[in-house]
């Protein structure tokens, strides 16, 4: 049995994935396979393994502390609405509903808090909608304590803090569940607005702001979670792409050393049961077949290793740098740099990209050549060679890239750079040793 040589590293590793447990469970592997593999990215790498498992929704990655702070800021608000109905108990024609309100309120609080510590920062979707259809009965008997009023802004406390208590949830269920909850609420507090109280030119700002400090709040926490965790899995990927700079000239890369790792424990087990006679000699169809297969990927996973460089490896495995940069290099040269110029390049490469929403919307990309070898009136001799590497960047402006990229392109060798129909355009020549010792 043999396989394409460019599957190696990319399709066979999926093997070493565990079978879905459930019909759902390998629906939604094979979306995201599919949603990966429409972006170019491999679906097993790394990286973007590793980002899935961050990108989940729960509190992890630190938004748990997130949802802390959310929770005590809930907690206050629900203190200041309480203070505010006993106030004004006396001006509410049926302060009862009200109180069953808070009461209600009160309860689901304690719930929620007991459910997090008890069974950790993880909220079910079950247990939300339980949250949501209490939160509409605590909306529904505040609107009734309020109506006789008419007067929205200045009465309505418990239905207020309502849109508070959906701050910790937006670390705790994905962000399209809260934005519909957070949407229902606004949508509520609209309608009761227009059919209970006047609008005029007193009325209206009081209205206006009631809305905003429903909406606002939960909106703000929404967005601040999900850059947070953008930022978090950026980071994260960042790191994992950095463990290339101290690799050998060819390498094999991550990904293929987890699979190399489990073709030699399914050598090993085939090996065993022949020694130990499991498996007489000549081996049965079925098991030749087996031992042909892993002979043929073991010899392209070899060949593999003697055409790729880090960079390769680099831009390839990170689940950001491979929607925007596309690398050549025919020569290998890559793998001459030292490791201060390797990082110094990824580090540009990083900077050029941006914070990754240009690199997701596609508007953002970075193209990487290296060579062909050549003089250009830098020190070569027979221990060094001057490697040009050209860098071009489009969709992110020059006034953009900061210092730090600059310094950055400054490790890797002296460099020109130019603007031309809105494409940066950067020309740096690195001298690195023709033998490197890595």
């Amino acid at each position: 049995m043999t396989f394409p040589e460019d599957t190696i590293g990319r399709e066979t590793i999926g093997s070493r994935e565990e079978p879905p447990r459930t019909r759902r469970e390998a629906r939604e592997r094979a979306k995201g396979n599919d949603r990966r593999q429409a972006r170019g990215l491999p679906s097993t790498s790394t990286g973007a393994r590793s980002l899935q498992q961050a990108a989940q929704p729960g509190a992890s990655l630190g938004t748990g502390h997130l949802g802390l702070g959310a929770a005590v800021l809930t907690a206050l608000q629900a203190v200041s609405g309480i203070v505010l109905f006993l106030v004004h108990w006396p001006d509410y024609s049926d302060p009862y509903a009200a109180a069953a309100a808070w009461l209600l309120y009160i309860v689901a609080a304690i719930g929620v808090t007991a459910t997090v510590l008890t069974y950790g920062e993880r909220l079910t979707g079950l247990a939300f909608t339980l949250i949501c259809l209490v939160l509409a009965c605590v909306v529904a008997l505040d609107f009734i304590a309020v109506w006789p009023e008419h007067d929205i802004a200045h009465t309505a406390t418990a239905s207020i803090a309502a849109g508070f208590a959906l701050l910790p949830m937006t670390t705790l269920r994905p962000a399209r569940e809260v934005v519909v909850a957070i949407v229902a609420l606004g949508v509520a507090f609209v309608v009761m607005t227009l059919v209970s109280t006047p609008i005029d030119r007193t009325t209206l700002p009081g209205q206006v702001s009631m809305l905003a400090l429903v909406l606002v709040p939960p909106s703000v926490a929404l967005f601040i979670v999900h850059r947070f965790r953008q930022l978090v899995q950026r980071e994260l990927d960042r790191v994992l792409v950095q463990s290339t700079v101290t690799a050998p000239q060819f390498a094999v890369g991550m990904l293929a050393s987890e699979e190399l790792a489990r073709l030699d424990l399914a050598a090993e087990k085939l090996l065993d049961s022949v020694a130990n006679g499991t498996d007489p000699l000549p081996l049965s169809p079925a098991n030749a077949s087996v031992a042909a297969q892993l002979a043929t990927e073991l010899r392209l996973h070899l060949i593999e290793g003697r055409r790729e460089t880090w960079l390769y490896h680099a831009i390839t495995e990170s689940d950001h740098l491979g929607r925007a940069v596309s690398v050549t290099d025919p020569g290998s040269l890559a793998g001459h740099l030292t490791p201060a110029q390797r990082d110094g390049l990824l580090q540009a490469i990083w900077l050029m990209v941006g914070d990754g929403r240009a690199a997701t919307t596609g508007s953002a990309t970075v193209s990487v050549t290296l060579g062909p070898m050549g003089a250009a009136g830098h020190p070569v001799s027979d221990e060094t060679m001057d490697v040009p590497v050209v860098i071009e960047s489009r969709g992110v402006p020059r006034r953009r890239l900061g210092p730090a990229a600059w310094s950055a392109l400054q490790r890797v060798g002296p460099y020109t750079d130019t603007v031309r129909d809105g494409v940066l355009h950067v020309v740096v020549h690195c001298v690195v040793n023709r033998h490197p010792s890595m």
